[in-house]
């Protein structure tokens, strides 16, 4: 009993230990800075930024937890002693959902699409944005951040991201007349069309709304999970 007593406070210092968390908070803001340079093509012409960035999801993710880390590495590079991260708990777990979807969509629904070039998913932007990072925040979560802290309005709260990007691309595509002859960059896919899950012409109304009611559902279902998982942590510890 007592080698599991000393096994439990050995694991929770290093949780709750400060540099191990200013290393790994440093990582993820260095390689976090790396991919938004990739996303603004940098890397392909520095004389040639991408102005089409902020219509994909996966930027608009992978910027706002980026933003909640920073904050979490000011908070830590603060503080004088080891204890838990618990810096804005309620975006720290909007930006996991967020961040996982990101992760999943990818990876399941556009990494091998039919038409996609698979040598895109390998280059630097790809790998950091869609697979890298979000691992990375959502380990973060688990190993660093204070439990106990999570809301039964949580998961639902935080599909206000999704919706809110989906709102804003039907304003552009109002804005833009619905012209679907403006094109993102080196792709035959519309700006005012991102995905093809949001895509009014291909799949109809109809079949928008289902995709949209699908990824919801699955996307509060997810939020319960990791709230059931915090609350789980809560029971044991107490």
């Amino acid at each position: 009993m007592g080698k599991i007593i000393k096994m439990n406070e050995r694991r929770n210092v290093m949780i709750k230990n400060r540099t191990a968390q200013l290393i790994y908070q440093t990582i993820y803001c260095t390689l976090g800075l790396v991919g938004c340079i990739a996303s603004l093509g940098i890397f392909d012409n520095i004389k040639m930024i991408r102005w089409d960035f902020y219509v994909h999801f996966t930027n608009i993710s992978n910027f706002f937890c980026l933003g909640i880390m920073v904050t979490a590495l000011i908070q830590t590079a603060r503080k004088k002693e080891d204890s838990y991260v618990s810096a804005a708990p309620m975006l720290k777990f909007i930006g996991m959902l967020g961040i996982l979807l990101t992760f999943l969509v990818f990876n399941i629904m556009l990494a091998g699409a039919e038409g996609r070039d698979p040598q895109l998913n390998w280059r630097i932007g790809s790998l950091t944005f869609h697979v890298v990072l979000p691992i990375l925040y959502i380990v973060d979560w688990f190993l660093f951040y204070e439990r106990k802290q999570s809301k039964w309005y949580y998961p639902i709260a935080s599909m206000a991201f999704p919706l809110a990007y989906v709102v804003f691309l039907l304003i552009q595509a109002i804005i833009l007349g619905f012209n679907t002859s403006i094109l993102i960059p080196t792709t035959t896919t519309p700006l005012i069309y991102p995905y093809f899950f949001v895509n009014i012409e291909t799949q109809g109304v109809p079949g928008v709304l289902m995709w949209i009611a699908i990824l919801s559902v699955a996307f509060v279902a997810v939020g319960y999970l990791f709230y059931w998982l915090d609350r789980v942590g809560k029971q044991k510890e107490n």
